[in-house]
Protein backbone atom coordinates (compact mmCIF):
# COMPACT_ATOMS: atom_id res chain seq x y z
CA UNK A 1 0.00 0.00 0.00
CA UNK A 2 0.78 3.53 -0.66
CA UNK A 3 1.48 5.52 2.46
CA UNK A 4 -0.39 8.45 2.90
CA UNK A 5 0.94 11.88 2.00
CA UNK A 6 0.63 14.77 5.03
CA UNK A 7 0.82 18.01 3.07
CA UNK A 8 3.03 21.30 3.78
CA UNK A 9 0.99 24.20 2.28
CA UNK A 10 1.79 27.37 0.14
CA UNK A 11 0.63 30.49 1.85
CA UNK A 12 -0.21 34.49 0.60
CA UNK A 13 -0.42 37.48 2.09
CA UNK A 14 -3.19 39.10 0.45
CA UNK A 15 -4.34 42.24 1.89
CA UNK A 16 -7.89 41.05 3.37
CA UNK A 17 -6.56 38.51 5.34
CA UNK A 18 -6.33 37.78 9.13
CA UNK A 19 -4.01 35.67 11.94
CA UNK A 20 -6.59 32.28 12.22
CA UNK A 21 -4.65 30.09 10.04
CA UNK A 22 -1.38 30.26 12.28
CA UNK A 23 -3.27 30.70 15.54
CA UNK A 24 -6.13 28.43 15.57
CA UNK A 25 -5.13 25.98 12.45
CA UNK A 26 -1.29 25.63 13.51
CA UNK A 27 -0.07 26.36 10.28
CA UNK A 28 3.61 27.56 9.79
CA UNK A 29 3.27 30.72 8.01
CA UNK A 30 5.68 33.11 7.20
CA UNK A 31 3.38 35.94 6.98
CA UNK A 32 1.83 37.85 10.39
CA UNK A 33 -1.65 38.20 8.14
CA UNK A 34 -2.05 35.01 6.18
CA UNK A 35 -5.06 34.84 3.92
CA UNK A 36 -4.49 31.53 2.38
CA UNK A 37 -3.04 28.06 2.38
CA UNK A 38 -3.14 26.40 -0.37
CA UNK A 39 -3.43 22.84 1.04
CA UNK A 40 -3.36 20.67 -1.51
CA UNK A 41 -2.23 22.27 -5.00
CA UNK A 42 0.35 21.61 -8.05
CA UNK A 43 -0.15 24.82 -9.34
CA UNK A 44 2.54 26.85 -10.44
CA UNK A 45 1.68 29.89 -8.69
CA UNK A 46 1.91 27.38 -5.32
CA UNK A 47 2.86 24.00 -4.96
CA UNK A 48 2.08 22.08 -1.55
CA UNK A 49 4.66 19.68 -0.72
CA UNK A 50 5.35 16.52 1.05
CA UNK A 51 6.20 16.76 5.01
CA UNK A 52 7.95 13.42 6.09
CA UNK A 53 9.05 10.27 4.25
CA UNK A 54 11.01 9.64 1.71
CA UNK A 55 9.31 12.25 -0.16
CA UNK A 56 9.95 15.10 2.21
CA UNK A 57 10.20 18.67 1.52
CA UNK A 58 9.46 17.65 -2.42
CA UNK A 59 6.28 19.20 -4.31
CA UNK A 60 3.04 16.91 -4.40
CA UNK A 61 3.82 17.22 -8.30
CA UNK A 62 7.07 15.63 -8.32
CA UNK A 63 5.97 12.85 -6.19
CA UNK A 64 3.01 12.06 -8.94
CA UNK A 65 5.24 12.25 -11.67
CA UNK A 66 7.99 9.47 -9.67
CA UNK A 67 5.62 7.35 -9.74
CA UNK A 68 4.37 7.48 -13.36
CA UNK A 69 7.89 6.91 -13.94
CA UNK A 70 7.11 3.59 -11.81
CA UNK A 71 4.06 2.98 -14.03
CA UNK A 72 1.83 4.14 -11.26
CA UNK A 73 -0.49 6.28 -11.53
CA UNK A 74 -1.69 7.61 -7.85
CA UNK A 75 -3.85 10.54 -9.06
CA UNK A 76 -6.72 7.79 -10.28
CA UNK A 77 -8.18 6.95 -14.00
CA UNK A 78 -10.87 9.48 -13.40
CA UNK A 79 -8.37 12.64 -13.84
CA UNK A 80 -7.61 11.16 -16.91
CA UNK A 81 -9.72 13.67 -18.42
CA UNK A 82 -7.80 16.41 -17.43
CA UNK A 83 -4.31 17.36 -18.96
CA UNK A 84 -3.32 18.25 -15.16
CA UNK A 85 -3.87 17.65 -11.89
CA UNK A 86 -7.63 19.22 -11.47
CA UNK A 87 -8.10 20.39 -8.49
CA UNK A 88 -6.81 22.93 -5.80
CA UNK A 89 -7.71 23.10 -2.07
CA UNK A 90 -7.32 25.74 0.28
CA UNK A 91 -8.28 27.72 3.50
CA UNK A 92 -8.92 30.81 3.30
CA UNK A 93 -9.22 33.51 6.27
CA UNK A 94 -11.01 36.60 5.52
CA UNK A 95 -10.41 39.33 8.02
CA UNK A 96 -11.46 41.86 5.21
CA UNK A 97 -13.93 41.44 2.10
CA UNK A 98 -12.69 40.07 -0.55
CA UNK A 99 -12.90 41.86 -3.80
CA UNK A 100 -16.17 40.95 -5.93
CA UNK A 101 -14.98 38.99 -8.64
CA UNK A 102 -15.81 35.98 -10.91
CA UNK A 103 -14.46 33.59 -12.28
CA UNK A 104 -14.25 32.52 -16.53
CA UNK A 105 -14.77 28.80 -17.93
CA UNK A 106 -12.74 26.84 -19.45
CA UNK A 107 -13.36 28.06 -23.06
CA UNK A 108 -13.08 31.39 -22.17
CA UNK A 109 -9.82 30.80 -20.10
CA UNK A 110 -8.10 28.65 -22.85
CA UNK A 111 -8.65 31.21 -25.19
CA UNK A 112 -7.86 34.63 -23.28
CA UNK A 113 -5.29 33.01 -20.31
CA UNK A 114 -2.91 31.02 -22.05
CA UNK A 115 -4.37 27.68 -21.76
CA UNK A 116 -5.11 27.98 -18.27
CA UNK A 117 -8.50 26.48 -17.00
CA UNK A 118 -11.54 28.35 -16.29
CA UNK A 119 -12.79 27.95 -12.25
CA UNK A 120 -15.82 26.43 -10.65
CA UNK A 121 -15.27 25.90 -6.81
CA UNK A 122 -17.43 25.45 -3.39
CA UNK A 123 -16.95 26.90 -0.42
CA UNK A 124 -17.50 25.19 2.72
CA UNK A 125 -17.78 27.57 5.51
CA UNK A 126 -15.74 26.75 8.67
CA UNK A 127 -16.15 29.37 10.96
CA UNK A 128 -18.59 32.85 10.61
CA UNK A 129 -18.53 35.57 12.65
CA UNK A 130 -22.08 37.27 13.60
CA UNK A 131 -23.14 39.44 11.02
CA UNK A 132 -20.93 37.92 8.10
CA UNK A 133 -22.09 37.55 4.98
CA UNK A 134 -21.11 36.78 1.39
CA UNK A 135 -21.56 37.96 -2.29
CA UNK A 136 -23.13 35.50 -4.03
CA UNK A 137 -24.44 36.66 -7.69
CA UNK A 138 -27.16 39.19 -8.62
CA UNK A 139 -30.27 40.76 -6.79
CA UNK A 140 -31.24 41.19 -9.94
CA UNK A 141 -31.02 40.67 -13.83
CA UNK A 142 -28.67 43.22 -15.79
CA UNK A 143 -27.60 43.84 -19.13
CA UNK A 144 -24.23 44.02 -20.05
CA UNK A 145 -23.81 47.81 -20.88
CA UNK A 146 -26.22 48.22 -17.03
CA UNK A 147 -23.12 45.51 -15.49
CA UNK A 148 -20.77 47.91 -17.33
CA UNK A 149 -22.37 51.14 -16.29
CA UNK A 150 -23.25 49.90 -12.64
CA UNK A 151 -19.08 49.49 -12.55
CA UNK A 152 -18.44 52.33 -14.43
CA UNK A 153 -20.55 54.79 -11.50
CA UNK A 154 -19.19 52.80 -8.72
CA UNK A 155 -23.08 51.82 -7.73
CA UNK A 156 -22.51 48.08 -8.70
CA UNK A 157 -22.77 46.99 -4.89
CA UNK A 158 -26.94 48.19 -5.27
CA UNK A 159 -27.01 45.43 -7.91
CA UNK A 160 -25.10 42.55 -5.51
CA UNK A 161 -26.87 39.55 -4.19
CA UNK A 162 -25.19 40.20 -0.37
CA UNK A 163 -26.11 36.50 1.51
CA UNK A 164 -25.58 35.59 5.31
CA UNK A 165 -23.27 32.92 5.67
CA UNK A 166 -22.83 30.65 8.92
CA UNK A 167 -21.08 27.58 9.80
CA UNK A 168 -21.73 24.58 7.88
CA UNK A 169 -23.36 26.55 5.06
CA UNK A 170 -21.81 25.43 1.50
CA UNK A 171 -21.90 27.57 -1.65
CA UNK A 172 -21.06 26.20 -5.15
CA UNK A 173 -19.65 29.48 -7.45
CA UNK A 174 -19.99 27.99 -10.88
CA UNK A 175 -17.80 29.58 -13.34
CA UNK A 176 -19.50 33.19 -14.17
CA UNK A 177 -21.11 33.48 -11.04
CA UNK A 178 -20.29 37.30 -9.53
CA UNK A 179 -19.38 36.75 -6.13
CA UNK A 180 -17.08 37.45 -2.32
CA UNK A 181 -16.20 35.88 0.33
CA UNK A 182 -17.35 38.70 3.16
CA UNK A 183 -15.26 39.59 6.63
CA UNK A 184 -15.18 36.99 9.50
CA UNK A 185 -15.63 33.83 6.90
CA UNK A 186 -13.11 31.15 7.61
CA UNK A 187 -13.61 29.08 4.43
CA UNK A 188 -12.26 26.08 2.93
CA UNK A 189 -12.64 26.56 -0.97
CA UNK A 190 -12.39 23.15 -2.79
CA UNK A 191 -12.49 24.55 -6.97
CA UNK A 192 -10.12 23.50 -9.77
CA UNK A 193 -6.91 24.04 -10.62
CA UNK A 194 -6.78 27.81 -11.75
CA UNK A 195 -5.59 30.67 -10.52
CA UNK A 196 -7.58 32.78 -12.93
CA UNK A 197 -9.77 35.57 -11.51
CA UNK A 198 -11.22 38.29 -12.77
CA UNK A 199 -11.78 41.69 -10.09
CA UNK A 200 -14.52 43.53 -10.67
CA UNK A 201 -14.88 46.13 -7.59
CA UNK A 202 -12.23 46.44 -4.35
CA UNK A 203 -14.39 48.42 -2.30
CA UNK A 204 -12.55 51.53 -2.71
CA UNK A 205 -8.94 50.05 -1.29
CA UNK A 206 -5.60 50.44 -2.61
CA UNK A 207 -3.04 47.14 -2.61
CA UNK A 208 0.32 46.97 -0.40
CA UNK A 209 1.95 49.66 -2.41
CA UNK A 210 -0.87 52.37 -2.05
CA UNK A 211 -2.62 51.93 -5.40
CA UNK A 212 -5.50 50.94 -6.74
CA UNK A 213 -5.18 46.79 -6.99
CA UNK A 214 -6.07 46.21 -10.98
CA UNK A 215 -9.74 45.64 -12.25
CA UNK A 216 -10.51 43.43 -15.00
CA UNK A 217 -13.76 44.94 -16.21
CA UNK A 218 -14.28 43.88 -19.66
CA UNK A 219 -13.35 40.28 -19.35
CA UNK A 220 -15.67 39.91 -16.33
CA UNK A 221 -18.49 41.00 -18.05
CA UNK A 222 -17.74 38.69 -21.08
CA UNK A 223 -18.20 35.86 -18.77
CA UNK A 224 -20.22 36.52 -16.08
CA UNK A 225 -23.55 35.26 -16.01
CA UNK A 226 -25.93 38.69 -15.23
CA UNK A 227 -29.09 36.91 -14.60
CA UNK A 228 -30.77 36.98 -10.61
CA UNK A 229 -29.38 34.35 -8.34
CA UNK A 230 -32.55 32.76 -6.86
CA UNK A 231 -30.62 29.66 -5.01
CA UNK A 232 -31.38 30.18 -0.92
CA UNK A 233 -31.13 27.24 0.62
CA UNK A 234 -26.99 26.65 1.32
CA UNK A 235 -27.41 23.61 3.44
CA UNK A 236 -25.47 20.47 2.33
CA UNK A 237 -27.58 17.56 1.74
CA UNK A 238 -27.19 14.62 4.47
CA UNK A 239 -26.08 11.44 2.85
CA UNK A 240 -25.73 8.77 5.48
CA UNK A 241 -26.41 9.10 9.35
CA UNK A 242 -25.27 5.92 11.13
CA UNK A 243 -23.01 4.69 13.68
CA UNK A 244 -21.59 8.17 14.75
CA UNK A 245 -20.67 9.53 11.58
CA UNK A 246 -23.06 12.04 9.60
CA UNK A 247 -22.38 12.22 5.92
CA UNK A 248 -22.69 14.98 3.83
CA UNK A 249 -22.96 15.95 -0.12
CA UNK A 250 -21.11 19.19 -0.27
CA UNK A 251 -20.46 19.09 -3.70
CA UNK A 252 -20.24 17.04 -7.04
CA UNK A 253 -19.38 18.14 -10.48
CA UNK A 254 -17.11 17.04 -13.52
CA UNK A 255 -14.06 18.96 -11.72
CA UNK A 256 -14.60 17.13 -8.51
CA UNK A 257 -16.57 15.81 -5.55
CA UNK A 258 -16.16 17.03 -1.87
CA UNK A 259 -17.76 15.49 0.84
CA UNK A 260 -18.09 16.16 4.59
CA UNK A 261 -17.77 13.80 7.59
CA UNK A 262 -18.65 14.66 11.37
CA UNK A 263 -16.85 11.69 13.30
CA UNK A 264 -17.98 10.88 17.13
CA UNK A 265 -15.45 8.20 17.13
CA UNK A 266 -14.14 6.44 14.21
CA UNK A 267 -14.88 6.11 10.06
CA UNK A 268 -13.05 4.16 7.51
CA UNK A 269 -12.93 5.98 4.04
CA UNK A 270 -12.20 3.21 1.03
CA UNK A 271 -9.91 4.74 -1.64
CA UNK A 272 -10.24 3.13 -5.05
CA UNK A 273 -7.95 3.02 -8.27
CA UNK A 274 -10.22 5.60 -9.86
CA UNK A 275 -9.31 8.71 -7.98
CA UNK A 276 -7.38 9.79 -5.34
CA UNK A 277 -8.83 11.10 -2.10
CA UNK A 278 -7.45 14.33 -0.35
CA UNK A 279 -9.01 14.84 3.30
CA UNK A 280 -8.77 18.37 4.89
CA UNK A 281 -9.02 18.49 8.84
CA UNK A 282 -11.91 20.98 10.42
CA UNK A 283 -12.03 20.54 13.85
CA UNK A 284 -10.67 17.98 16.23
CA UNK A 285 -7.94 15.26 16.01
CA UNK A 286 -6.63 11.75 16.76
CA UNK A 287 -5.00 9.18 14.47
CA UNK A 288 -5.08 7.99 11.06
CA UNK A 289 -4.39 4.12 10.43
CA UNK A 290 -3.37 3.04 6.66
CA UNK A 291 -1.24 0.06 5.62
CA UNK A 292 -0.13 -1.20 9.33
CA UNK A 293 0.79 2.75 9.89
CA UNK A 294 -0.31 5.61 12.19
CA UNK A 295 -0.83 8.85 11.15
CA UNK A 296 -2.04 11.78 14.02
CA UNK A 297 -3.50 14.77 12.76
CA UNK A 298 -5.47 17.63 14.22
CA UNK A 299 -7.61 20.08 12.68
CA UNK A 300 -5.75 22.29 10.14
CA UNK A 301 -3.88 19.27 8.17
CA UNK A 302 -4.44 17.75 5.11
CA UNK A 303 -3.34 14.30 3.71
CA UNK A 304 -2.85 12.99 -0.05
CA UNK A 305 -4.27 9.14 -0.08
CA UNK A 306 -3.04 7.68 -3.49
CA UNK A 307 -5.91 6.02 -5.66
CA UNK A 308 -5.86 2.37 -4.78
CA UNK A 309 -7.98 -0.06 -3.31
CA UNK A 310 -7.02 0.25 0.32
CA UNK A 311 -9.29 1.12 3.78
CA UNK A 312 -8.43 4.13 5.66
CA UNK A 313 -9.43 4.16 9.35
CA UNK A 314 -9.70 8.14 10.90
CA UNK A 315 -10.20 7.55 14.52
CA UNK A 316 -11.32 10.90 16.92
CA UNK A 317 -13.52 13.02 16.99
CA UNK A 318 -13.32 15.30 13.81
CA UNK A 319 -15.14 17.14 11.07
CA UNK A 320 -13.13 17.08 7.67
CA UNK A 321 -13.96 17.29 3.63
CA UNK A 322 -13.14 14.47 1.53
CA UNK A 323 -12.24 14.98 -1.93
CA UNK A 324 -12.08 12.99 -5.39
CA UNK A 325 -12.42 13.57 -8.81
Amino acid sequence: MIKPFRLSPAFKDYIWGGSKLKSAYFKDTPFDKTAESWELSCHKNGESTVLGGEFNGQPLSRVIRAYQEKGMNIVGKNAAQFDQFPVLIKLIDAKADLSVQVHPDDAYAMKHENGSYGKTEVWYVVEAEPGAKLVYGLNQDMTKEAFLSAVQNNTLTEYLNFVPAKPGDVFFVKSGTIHAIGAGLFICEIQQNSDTTYRVYDWGRTGADGKPRELHVEKAADVSCLAKEIKTDFTPKLLSQKNGVEIYEAASCKYFTAKKYTSHAEVTLKTTQNSFSSVTFLSGEGTIQAGGERFLFRKGDTFFFAAQEAEILVSGACAFLETTV
